[in-house]
Order: C-alpha cells, then structure tokens, then sequence
C-alpha cells in the first residue's frame, strides 16, 4: 500500500529468516535487477559490501605502497576489503584457513599473497609476506591470526576491528599469563589504532558506497564470490557452517527463484 513501490518490484529489507514479513518503507531499499543480480544486495552491495568499503577507508585509511593485511580473506566482508586495498595501490596480504580459499584469493581477487593460518609454519610465511611489516591489519577474525599480526605491526599502524570469530563461543577466559600489559605497551609504543566498527555508524557514506561499488564491479575491479544453500530449512546448519569456515565467499540462503541470475 505504499507509493514508493509497486508489485513486482525488488526490495532489501530487514524481514528475518522468514518467507513472508510486513515492513515500514523506510526500512527499504528497492533493487535494480539491471544493475546486479539481486543476491549483491546481501552481499557485495549490501552490508558485507559496505562494512569493507566503511572499514578500511574511515579507519584503515590505507595509503598507496603501503601493506595491508587482511584476516578471514575468502569471506563476504574480507574478499571487498583486499580488492579494494589493491585499487588504492596497496600491498594485500590475506589469511585464510584453506589451501583452496588461499589460491582463490591470489587468483580471483589479486591479493599479492594469501597465508593458511592453520600452517604449522604460519607466522614465518606471514612475516615473508610482509616483508615491510603491517601498515593496516583488517580483523575479523581474532586468536592466533591476531597474535602473529601484532608481531609485524609498524609504528602508526591502524586496525579497524570488525569481527573477532575465534573467540565467539567462548566460555571462559583463556588460560595462560594477562598478556593485556604487553599489549597495551605496544599500543603505546607503536602508536597504533584501534577502532571497533559497525557499518552503520557511517551510514551517511552510503551514496558514495552505492556509486563507487557497482562503477567497480561493472568495471570488473571488484569481483565477487557467493556460497548459495537452497531451502529455509537448511538456514541453521548452514550459519553453524560459516562458523567453522566451510563456506566459501558471501554465504546465503535462497528461498525462491531468481530471474535477475545471469
């Protein structure tokens, strides 16, 4: 019933995981088929799009030359964080957790080289990829990723932190001696910065999102990855999957056809 749309018009909005939902207009965006298949809206030009575009340039302010390193590489938010670092004149380091995520990252994306963190020989092939230290550090991930990291930071590196998966389901403090006192030392003697994030708090950035992003993916500057699991029903199983790395690139449930598939 509302003016701003009409039936058989494509829409992004906030419904849940659910079939059917009744929504405000203002809590919707409508789509244009013409420019993307509709599934970017949740993807690349949508949320995971927009929280790599927001992160590294607000916080992460990467300048030509510099590394920029980059945690959970293969995934929805960490595939748009690298390419878009490489279009600023970067050097993009990525970490993965498999061998098949690594070479897809090099290969389709451009990174200058991608890390398996699960190596027994991790931290040494990280340091051989940053072989001028870590200017920006892109976490999502958290755990040993972060540790070997904080080995190679430069002075004045900047870490926009978006996610820590490592350590969502724990349930108590980890073993071991406060590390906290090392850290913040760092911190202090490193200059560093450290900023957690939500996407919208940078909400006003979204015109220039939705003008820069499709000019790049049109372009082919940006590519994308998407992990497709078919049926509702398969929601729960699938989100544990993302959980544990078993996809691959922007995980999403499809419920129905789509026509705007080329």
């Amino acid at each position: 019933r509302s003016g701003d749309f009409k039936q058989g018009d494509y829409v992004l909005c906030p419904g849940g995981w659910q079939e059917y939902s009744v929504n405000s207009p203002k809590a919707m965006r409508k789509l244009d088929p013409a420019q993307a298949p509709i599934s970017t809206a949740v993807g690349v030009l949508g949320m995971p799009g927009f929280t790599a575009y927001v992160g590294l340039d607000e916080i992460g302010k990467p300048q030509k030359g510099e590394t920029v390193v980059v945690s959970a590489a293969a995934g929805a938010v960490g595939q748009v964080v690298g390419q878009i670092a490489k279009l600023k004149g970067c050097r993009v380091v990525g970490v993965a957790g498999a061998e098949d995520k690594c070479k897809h990252v090099v290969g389709a994306y451009g990174f200058d080289a991608c890390v398996n963190y699960k190596d027994a020989d991790f931290r040494e092939q990280l340091a051989k990829a940053c072989p001028d230290g870590i200017d920006v550090y892109f976490e999502n991930v958290g755990g040993e990723t972060f540790d070997a990291v904080m080995e190679l930071v430069n002075d004045f590196a900047r870490i926009p932190v978006c996610g820590r998966i490592a350590h969502y389901n724990d349930t108590a403090m980890p073993e071991g001696p406060d590390r906290l006192p090392g850290f913040m030392g760092k911190v202090l003697v490193k200059r560093l910065l450290i900023k957690g994030f939500i996407q919208f708090d940078y909400i006003n950035r979204q015109g220039d999102f939705l003008k820069d992003m499709p000019a790049w993916i049109r372009d082919g500057k940006v590519k994308y990855q998407e992990d497709v699991v078919e049926g509702l029903e398969n929601a729960v199983s699938a989100f544990q999957g993302l959980l544990q790395g078993k996809n691959r690139g922007k995980l999403l449930i499809q419920v129905g056809d789509d026509p705007t598939k080329k």
